[in-house]
């Protein structure tokens, strides 16, 4: 397992949800919801350098069946521009299937309702996209996903 901070990144539309890695890899916890448009690269940005990240995780929708619609269109598209604004800290996309609906699962099992649960649900699954990803590498000992160019 390589050692270092990752972040995990969950894109959506309106917010970017973004955990982060202890620097063994063991577990990921939530950092923070960035909102999306002007500003958001930035935000990465200095999440990066305030983490001292050595790497981050995109999530990447797939259907159920494995195949990519528009959703996941839209998330390699921004993941360019990620790579481009963060390099030389490589990016990687890695399947996120089911992670938004595992993460609303958790908060309703803590019983996060409404507004509270919507206010953290994209750090939940940017918690799960990083955490699937370390156990992968883990079980692998490969780099998880598909690393992004950067140019």
């Amino acid at each position: 397992m390589r050692r270092g901070v990752r972040l995990g990144v969950d894109v959506g539309d309106v917010r970017i949800g973004v955990a982060r890695s202890d620097p063994a890899g063991l577990i990921a916890t939530p950092v923070e919801t960035v909102r999306r448009g002007p500003g958001d690269l930035a935000r990465l940005r200095l999440l990066v350098g305030e983490e001292e990240a050595v790497e981050v995780v995109v999530g990447l929708p797939r259907s159920l069946s494995g195949g990519e619609g528009p959703a996941a269109v839209k998330v390699r598209s921004f993941a360019a521009e990620i790579a481009a604004a963060l390099a030389p800290v490589p990016v990687r996309l890695c399947d996120e299937r089911l992670s938004t609906v595992t993460a609303e699962a958790v908060l309703r099992g803590q019983g996060k309702k409404g507004q509270k649960r919507r206010a953290v649900v994209d750090q939940a699954a940017a918690v799960v996209i990083l955490q699937n990803a370390l156990e992968t590498e883990r079980g692998t000992g490969a780099a998880p996903g598909e690393l992004v160019p950067a140019g």
